[in-house]
């Protein structure tokens, strides 16, 4: 058996542990949220109509680590892969994901203020760039190619707040985030078995199983017969911080060769992968500070809220923003193919992401001046 085949079995056992372990441990989880009263309660700002348990996200950690370890552990038993040791910069990342982890748990039990979360999302980033896991390059972005640490590490950590803050607050109605999310990971997974650094892909693999697990409740579940989930914080935040792992750690994968004959992709994949909600967060904040808001206020403007207002249904919604997402994706890369510059191809993406935006604002006037 050749090692990638090897390692594709264990991606595959890696899913379908952590898949199993969610689905079944979920019903459970709703009962104890029931019993527990631990209910996302209808208001201004949601788009839901009954009370839904919202502490679904709580078993994505615990479910991603059992499948990535019960798979090596069958690796090694059968002499066909190792657990790689820790060390100091893994626990460091494995504590920011655990710390999020409890700040998203208390959060969603008990409710915390933005800025506190805010403040602690700031130090987790932190960790990244001591872990030498740091945007160090470029790739020919606006001429510049490798960039000393001083300037990598607040970049990195300004991703970082970026990417957990918009998984976190694209999380507005069902199956969003984690469709987002689940074709960011698996395109990452895919990459990274491509440059055969298979424990990413692991990683990844058993990271696709538990969201979908929790998908499929989120989704098709059903609100009346107690079926229905959501991810609350404890998810949105695990996974924003596991898709700014991803993303940075892409980053760095071309380094060893001639920097200046690389081309961009290393750059444009993670930002294709996430411009979505990156880009829609990026919108809502410039609109609140040019209206003078809070820039940590709660509103209804964002991507999905303007589809609902357009007089979308939200699976309609779910499937058009998706869309939107995988057409970036496939925009960027014929673009890639044709030679364009990066400068060029982000330019492209912003003018695609205002022209979508400038046609809900259409919709939402029509259907405003229908009503």
């Amino acid at each position: 058996m050749t090692q990638h085949t090897s390692w594709l079995l264990f991606c595959i056992t890696a899913f379908a542990i952590s898949f199993l372990l969610t689905a079944g441990f979920m019903r459970p989880l709703l009962k104890l949220c029931r019993r527990k009263s631990l209910y996302d309660l209808p208001g201004e700002r949601k788009v839901h109509s009954n009370n839904i348990p919202r502490l679904g996200g709580v078993l994505f950690i615990p479910a991603m680590l059992l499948g990535v370890t019960c798979t090596l552990l069958l690796g090694m038993v059968n002499h066909l892969a190792v657990i790689p040791p820790l060390g100091l910069k893994g626990f460091l990342i494995v504590i920011g994901m655990f710390l999020l982890y409890l700040i998203g748990l208390l959060d969603d039990l008990f409710g915390m203020k933005a800025s506190v979360k805010f403040l602690i999302q700031i130090g987790v980033s932190v960790f990244l760039p001591f872990c030498d896991l740091y945007i160090h390059n470029l790739y020919g972005l606006f001429g510049l190619f490798e960039i000393p640490f001083w300037a990598g590490f607040p970049l990195t950590v300004f991703i970082s707040l970026l990417i957990v803050n918009a998984i976190n607050l694209i999380d507005g109605i069902d199956g969003l985030a984690s469709s987002l999310s689940m074709v960011a990971i698996v395109v990452f997974g895919i990459l990274f078995f491509r440059h055969e650094l298979f424990y990413y892909s692991l990683y990844c693999a058993a990271l696709t199983g538990t969201v979908l697990g929790f998908f499929l409740y989120n989704m098709f579940g059903n609100a009346e017969r107690g079926t229905k989930i959501f991810m609350g914080d404890t998810g949105s935040l695990t996974l924003g911080y596991a898709l700014t792992f991803l993303a940075v750690r892409y980053f760095m994968t071309c380094t060893a060769t001639e920097i200046h004959r690389m081309h961009p992709t290393a750059l444009l994949v993670p930002l294709s992968l996430l411009a979505v909600p990156c880009f829609d967060l990026v919108r809502v904040s410039l609109m609140r500070l040019y209206h003078r808001k809070p820039i940590f206020g709660a509103d209804k403007t964002h991507i999905h809220h303007k589809c609902l207002r357009a007089g979308l249904s939200m699976r309609f919604s779910l499937g058009i923003i998706v869309a939107l997402q995988l057409s970036l994706c496939g925009l960027n890369g014929m673009m890639v193919m044709a030679d364009f510059s990066a400068p060029m191809i982000i330019l492209a993406d912003i003018l695609y992401f205002i022209a979508f935006n400038l046609f809900l604002d259409w919709r939402i006037a029509h259907a405003e001046k229908a009503g």
